[in-house]
């Protein structure tokens, strides 16, 4: 049985929750395999709709194991809230896997993600504060906190103290911060211990196993593929591989095992932060379609940047992850709207640019070059073949689907688990 891997194809908040959810009765194992707390994917099921930031989307579905795989990194404290908020609302969580190897985010992350961010003033990022970035520059430099630390109070105290060696000086004499004390931080990090204790283990065995046993296995992105560190809009991005070969890092499971990959593609395209946007509308159809959208940050509740849907985003997407099939999202936001213009290529300093600018600076300054669309003017998210749609509805599906070189296998056409389209199963070959 195949291992899927399901990335979003623009700069975040796609749907990739709801793709999760619309394969739930499939799957055996949904895997978190990058990221933290930064993200989020909302769910809506019967009406109920959920919003899950650290844990995999796959623990709202019954029989499904989630695992929060070695290439996330956690903050145990909202972890926790996380799993308090589903169990006073019926979920049971008890299925849950957490690998020893993935990264802690410890208080003093946070501290420096905040003042960090204040310190760059015009030059932030726009990061969440989170604690995400620091947490895995200390990875990098190998100075992390894992799970399996907590279980050895010396070796935990010992990484605290050697991180705090460095990161107390930047703190009080760079940024004019009080020091973080050593007791804290493990007091902290050990009143967690017992409660973490039976859902930790080597998920990268665990997963091994499930595969060979012939289990479905679906490895579920954070963020999207804009904003992975190596190949999204740098320096605006994550810190971690958002990409569908972040799969395999994220996870354990190796490249070999991998059958689909699933890009979700929203048919407008948003971004939170900063950075570049050569489709963004500062005008009624950028307020439109954020409100009939509901565009607002899953974790941050910040209102999220809109522009028309960016195909040449869309067509790097399928390059870099080996897009197997879309799932395209929110087609019924444009119900109401007479034109619909998609970026089709972008012109820079009079060059048209057909593929995405290897440059930053050329990315900063391109032009979009539209195609416009006619829309169809009637509500749609009732449809749920692809003949229930009206003809030009299906005609913008079919356009798009031409120029992002990969199969549209799914369409949405509302927030409801129900409100689908599947055109074609993503179990199945192309």
């Amino acid at each position: 049985m195949p291992v899927i891997v399901l990335v979003g194809a623009q700069w975040g908040d796609e749907g990739k929750g709801k793709a999760t959810d619309l394969l739930g009765d499939r799957l055996d194992y949904v895997v978190k395999f990058n990221g933290g707390n930064n993200a989020g994917h909302t769910v809506v099921i019967e009406g109920e709709k959920y919003a899950l930031h650290l844990l995999p989307s796959g623990i709202l579905s019954p029989g499904v194991i989630p695992v929060i795989g070695n290439g996330v990194v956690i903050d145990l404290n909202v972890l926790f809230q996380e799993i308090d908020g589903l169990e006073s609302r019926g979920i049971d969580t008890s299925r849950l896997r957490i690998s020893a190897n993935a990264h802690v985010i410890a208080s003093y992350n946070r501290t420096l993600d905040k003042v960090s961010e204040r310190y760059l003033g015009a030059r932030r990022i726009g990061t969440t504060g989170r604690g995400i970035g620091p947490t895995y520059a200390d990875k990098m430099n190998r100075v992390g906190v894992r799970i399996q630390d907590l279980f050895d109070e010396s070796i935990l105290r010992q990484k605290v103290e050697a991180a705090l060696s460095f990161k107390n000086q930047v703190l009080s004499k760079i940024y004019n911060r009080q020091a973080v004390k050593v007791d804290d931080v493990v007091t902290e990090l050990l009143s967690y211990v017992e409660r973490l204790r039976p859902y930790v283990g080597d998920t990268a065995l665990e997963l091994s196993d499930a595969i060979d046993a012939g289990k479905v296995v679906l490895c579920e992105a954070g963020q999207a593929t804009l904003l992975d560190v190596d190949h999204g809009t740098y320096p605006f991005v994550t810190s971690s591989n958002a990409t569908a070969g972040g799969a395999c890092t994220g996870s354990g499971i190796p490249p070999t095992r991998i059958d689909r990959v699933v890009a979700v593609l929203k048919a407008f395209t948003s971004r939170v932060g900063e950075g570049p946007f050569p489709t963004e509308l500062h005008d009624k159809f950028g307020d439109h379609l954020r409100e009939v959208g509901q565009e607002y940050g899953t974790t941050t509740g910040r209102p999220r940047r809109i522009g028309w849907l960016d195909l040449v985003m869309a067509r790097y997407a399928q390059r870099v992850n080996g897009v197997t099939d879309f799932v395209l999202t929110k087609l019924d936001n444009y119900d109401d709207l007479d034109e619909i213009p998609v970026c089709i290529a972008y012109e820079v300093n009079g060059v048209r640019h057909d593929e995405m600018p290897i440059s930053q600076s050329d990315f900063h300054h391109a032009i979009p070059i539209f195609e416009t669309m006619p829309g169809w003017k009637q509500n749609i998210s009732g449809a749920r073949s692809f003949d229930d749609l009206p003809k030009e509805a299906q005609d913008f599906v079919v356009f798009v689907e031409e120029r992002i070189r990969a199969r549209i296998s799914v369409v949405g056409v509302g927030p409801a688990r129900d409100q689908v389209i599947e055109r074609h199963s993503v179990l199945s070959e192309a």
